[in-house]
């Protein structure tokens, strides 16, 4: 496996952790979410249940995205056959990223977690599209060369 496939599959992996880790805020009980969110300095106990509805919707989103990049670390061969998958999550990491930075400055929320949250989001997206071709690239050539290789029952009757 060259250099850029594992750094990208460690790119996939952290993509997959820190998407999929919103699986907690869908399985959860409210009365641990709560004290987890002010610790990441939420200034209310959110006792709206809309605001409870939307955060436990949004927290399901992510879980998909992170279950996206596992799969796609999972079984790199197959999601490269669909056009490859990789830049698109390297997209919409990225736009996330700037999604978050301009908001996190407008609404000055405080450093933490809100830069960690963008760093994130960057460095994930930029790392998958420098190294995301030869994720899907390295993939589809085996695949191509396997299916090119004559059955070995074939080739031994004329």
């Amino acid at each position: 496996m060259d250099k850029n496939k594992k750094i990208g599959k460690i790119f996939l992996a952290a993509g997959a952790i820190g998407w999929g880790i919103a699986i907690l805020g869908v399985l959860l009980p409210w009365n641990v979410i709560t004290p987890m969110l002010q610790s990441m300095g939420a200034s209310t106990d959110f006792t709206d249940a809309q605001l409870r509805y939307w955060l436990r919707m949004a927290c399901g989103g992510w879980s998909i995205i992170g279950f996206l990049f596992l799969m796609v670390l999972l079984k790199p061969s197959k999601y490269s056959k669909y056009g490859n998958i990789v830049p698109l999550l390297a997209a919409g990491s990225i736009f996330e990223g700037i999604v978050l930075l301009l908001h996190g400055l407008l609404l000055g929320v405080p450093l933490f977690p809100f830069a960690g949250d963008v760093l994130f989001c960057l460095v994930v997206g930029i790392g998958l599209l420098w190294t995301g071709r030869s994720l899907g690239e390295t993939d589809r050539t085996h695949d191509d060369e396997a299916s090119m290789r004559p059955n070995s029952s074939s080739s031994e009757n004329p």
